[in-house]
This record gives structure tokens, sequence and C-alpha cells, in this order.
């Protein structure tokens, strides 16, 4: 795999897949605007090295941001690959053993295994060419992405703590306010490991912050792993070779040695918390300000001619459409072990931003299979944030719009299959009626059983599978109802159906705004700021300021950019 982002950059520009800007091109709003506009292309665009960015260092975007620069990412030429390693290597390791060869026969797979498990190395390491115990942050080309941003956000961090209780290593990903030259926020929301750690210690937690390496730590840190499962074992597993660890100078916590840059530092248990955000994030909304522990920096290394990697996230599609990808590969087999072996496929539309939506084929042999593998789901893992769960049970290629809508309307009554539940949420979603807790629907769009239609009405013609609409209303229509009905603001393109189904799943909470009307479902997606029944803060869009767009606009053409 990669030695360095810097070799990751140069084989992208090989691939024709990366752009060098030379112009001038402000952290503070504009790098995000570009990178909007360039991963919101056909295909996600390209990768973008913005080489002047008033500091030292260039800013390296949408790196991951195209199928094409995901697989290079993970070093694969399809994502099968990766299905077909994960399966063989179970196979061999599950299977019986009948005798002592089959055993010995076990050897190599288990030597090859231990080459994914990181080591610690000794002496001087790449990251550490440059220590700075002096931290400074303004000498980075930290972005500013949105005009309502709380300030300057770190959004690629790779942010390592150990268990004060286990040892155990997590590395996650949490934005970071910039608050001061030496210190920022730490983005830890209560589901998250990070703050279970903080939670574990008595008094100081140390933290180790990297940015950039083997694009490969980068996938590992967002993957949903069990909690207590090593990122860098996923990472070496992915690139069939060990992440080398080194010792960090202020602080007793190991990283790469390949990596850009780390920060060094702690987060002091008994400090208060600070108010951190708002910040636009990837539901498209900005999330909102609230209190988060403050990590303060003791030493900031880096590579020579380190490279500043960011991602921006706002309205989808974005680069993290492309990372939902490779997960939903990697992770099918784990999930048919650890939870469902019925489930045959696994898709995350994009409108859905990773949890909102998610649509399971099984293999179904009996009645309320569909309703036990919503609540096994529900209960596993980052699954539990899935707010829509469509589960059907064809021979149907799922992400095949035209198929999925036909299966559903086939098999989907609204009355009889309409599970609603209540759960903990992503602590982003701002429609739940609580932070972090609301609402959730599975839609059951199995072939059912004969007892399981003695249960409620059959399916009925419908004049269509899905209606977005302004109308607040079903009446009975000897035509025919849609299948679904969404409410939609007034303001809203209800011709645009990505846009819609994105909205659907930002704006609605299940139990609160659905009802089953002359067999149709109806979802109230409208925003719900100012109505009596709803009292937390609604958020506003996430969009470019018209400064912005227009000082972009002006000097497009000398960005290189089609």
């Amino acid at each position: 795999m990669y030695r360095s982002l810097q070799e990751y950059v140069d084989f992208l520009e090989s691939k024709d897949e990366l752009i060098r800007i030379k112009e001038f091109v402000d952290p503070i709003l504009e790098i995000a605007h570009v990178t909007n506009l360039v991963s919101k292309k056909e295909g996600g665009g390209k990768a973008l090295l913005f080489e002047n960015t008033g500091t030292k260092y260039p800013v390296l975007t949408n790196m991951m941001g195209s199928e094409k620069r995901i697989k290079y990412a993970l070093g694969i030429n399809s994502f099968d690959d990766i299905s077909e390693r994960i399966n063989s290597f179970i196979s061999d390791v599950m299977k019986e053993k009948k005798g002592m060869m089959d055993k010995i026969k076990l050897l190599p797979i288990l030597n090859n295994a231990s080459n994914w498990l990181p080591v610690n190395i000794k002496g001087h390491a790449p990251c550490q060419d440059s220590i700075q115990y002096a931290a400074k942050l303004s000498d980075l080309p930290i972005l500013k992405c949105w005009p309502q941003d709380g300030g300057r956000f770190i959004t690629l961090p790779l942010v390592h703590t150990n268990s004060p209780v286990t040892g155990t290593r997590n590395v996650g990903m949490y934005r970071m306010q910039v608050f001061s030259e030496n210190s920022t926020g730490m983005h830890w929301h209560i589901h998250k490991t990070g703050a279970k750690h903080l939670e574990e210690c008595t008094h100081r937690l140390p933290v180790a912050v990297c940015l950039g390496g083997d694009p490969v730590y980068t996938y590992a840190a967002t993957a949903p792993l069990p909690e207590g499962i090593d990122e860098y074992i996923l990472a070496g597993f992915l690139r069939n070779k060990q992440v080398e660890l080194v010792q960090c100078f202020t602080q007793d916590i190991k990283v790469p040695a390949d990596c850009d840059f780390v920060f060094e530092g702690y987060v002091q248990k008994s400090e208060p918390k600070v108010v951190e955000g708002p910040f636009g994030d990837h539901t498209g909304f900005y999330s909102l300000a609230d209190k988060y522990p403050t990590f303060h920096i003791t030493c900031i290394t880096h590579r020579n001619n380190a490279i500043y990697p960011a991602t921006i996230v706002g309205i989808p599609p974005q680069e993290d459409k492309y990372i939902a990808l490779a997960t939903e590969k990697i992770f099918l087999t784990p999930i048919q072990l650890a939870i469902a072996p019925e489930i045959e496929d696994l898709y995350l539309p994009e409108e859905g931003i990773g949890h909102n939506f998610a649509v399971i084929k099984i293999k179904k042999s009996y009645p309320g299979q569909a309703i036990k593998i919503a609540n096994a789901l529900w209960g596993a893992g980052q699954m539990m944030f899935s707010k829509f769960i469509i589960i059907v049970s064809e021979n149907i290629d799922i992400r095949n719009r035209h198929s999925l809508a036909e299966e559903i309307s086939k098999n989907y009554s609204p009355q009889r299959d309409t599970i609603l539940s209540r759960g903990p949420l992503d602590i982003l979603d701002h429609t739940a009626p609580i932070c972090g807790y609301g609402g959730k629907i599975c839609i059951d769009a199995t072939v059912k059983t004969t007892d399981e239609k003695t249960l409620g009405d059959e399916v009925s013609l419908k004049s269509s599978f899905i209606e977005f609409t302004h109308k607040k209303h079903i009446e009975n229509n000897e035509n025919g109802n849609p299948l679904i009905s969404v409410i939609l603001d007034e303001d809203a393109d209800t011709s645009n159906s990505y846009n819609s189904l994105w909205l659907l799943g930002c704006n609605c909470d299940p139990e609160r705004d659905s009802e089953i009307k002359n067999g149709t479902l109806i979802l109230d997606a409208r925003s719900k700021k100012g109505r009596k029944n709803f009292t937390r803060e609604w958020p506003d869009m996430v969009e470019a300021d018209k400064t912005t767009i227009d000082a972009v606009n002006k000097r497009w053409n000398k960005l290189g950019i089609d």
C-alpha cells in the first residue's frame, strides 16, 4: 500500500484522478465551496490538491470521493475482493478440523493473519521529522467550511485513545473545532468509544490526533467496528501489511509512523465542557451548538513536506457516499455472522447519509422474520442509528431502484406491514423529539407467508409507489392512492426525488410524523420549526454565502477545473 499520503497523491495524479490548484484559495469558506461543487459532479469529480493556502502546507480534499478513488485507497480492484478475502479467511478458520493435517494447514493462514496486527517500532519516524512543543494551530490551513460554522474545524482527524481500564486502543473520527493556538473541541458523542474512555479515566486522558498517512487509516477510523476491535487490525487486513506505530513524545500513546501530522495532548476529565459548534454537517443541516470536552495540545509533530487532508460534509452527495460503498461490502459478512445469517445483502442509499435508510435483502423462511431482522439491526453497533429499514426477500438487485420499487409495491401493505419502534438515533438527527432518541420504522416488503396474509389487508392496486407532495391530506381515490406519500415544505421541489428522499430521512421522525390513511403510509417531512409539539431548535440548511460564491466564480477559470 502507500507509504505516505504524498505517495497516494502521486498515484492519483498518475491515474488522472487529481487536480493541482496553484491559484490561492482561502481555507476560510472558499476551499470548501470549490470542493462541494466538484464532489457533486457525476462520479464524484476528482481529488483536489490546493497548493496555495496562505500557509506552507497544501490541502488535499475529495481524496476518496469516487468509486475509483475509494478502491485505490483500499488497494482493491473491486469491493468483491474484500468480501471474498473475509469469507475465505472465516471459512478456513471455522471449518471443522478432522485431523492433525487439517490443523497444520491452518498455520499459514494464521501466520498471514499475524501480518495484520500493528507493530511497535523504535527510533525515528517520518511523522516526527519536525517537533513543535509550542504548538500553533494557526500555522495550519484548517478549514472553515460553511458560513454559520462556529469556527475552523479539523474534519479528518484520527483520534487515538486507550481505555484506562483495559488498555484497548480506539481510533475514531470526531470533528475538532479550533478554540485557540493549542486547544480544540473534542466532539465525542455519548455513544462513542472516546467518550467512554474519558468516563473511565480518573484524572486526565492522553489523546493523540493524527492526520494523513496511508489513506486506509482514514477509512478504518470511520468503519463501524465493534467496540474493542483495533482499527489498525482492520487497516492491516485491508492492506495486508502491519501498521507500524511509534511512541509519542509527551503522551503515553502510540500513533502510525507514516502520518503527516500528530497532535499530542490530553482531555481533563474534571474540566467543565465548553460550547462547540454549530457545524455544517453530513446531514446537510447545521448540527446545533452543544457542550463538549476540550482537547489540550502539548506537542505537534509532522513530516517534512506534510500534506493537510480534509473532507467536506453537507448536502449529499459528498465524499462519504463512496466510503459507504466500501462499508456495505466489508461489513456484510460480519453482520451475517454476528447478527443474522439470513441477510443476503445490505444497501445504504446515499440520500440517507449513512444512517437514515437501510435496505436489507433476506432469505425468508418463516413468519415475522423481517421484524426479527429489524430489531436485531436496531440493537447492533452503528446500525442502531438506522431510522428507515426496508426489508425484501426476493432475488432482486436492491440497488436497482425500479426493481426495489416493484418489490415493495407487490408485497407491502401499510396497515399490515408497517412496524414502528423507538430507540437511539444519531446525535445529529435534528428532527428527533429529544437529542439522540426518537422514532424508527421498518417496512416489511418481504413475500408474505400464508399465515402472515391473514393478519391484515392484502396489497391493493395503487396509483404509484411513492409520491412527493405539498398536500397535507390523502383522500379516498377510486383510481388508487400512492402506496407512500411524503409531504414536503412548499419551497421543496417535489420533482427532485433525490433531494426529496434526503429531506424525508432528515426531517421525519417516523413515530411522530407518520399515519396510515386510506391504505397509504403518510410521512411528514416538513420543517418542524415553530410547531407546538416540537420544542428543539430547528437548524438551517447548509449553503455557501453569496460573497464566497462570487469570489470563487471570479477566479474559477484560473483553478484548472473543468
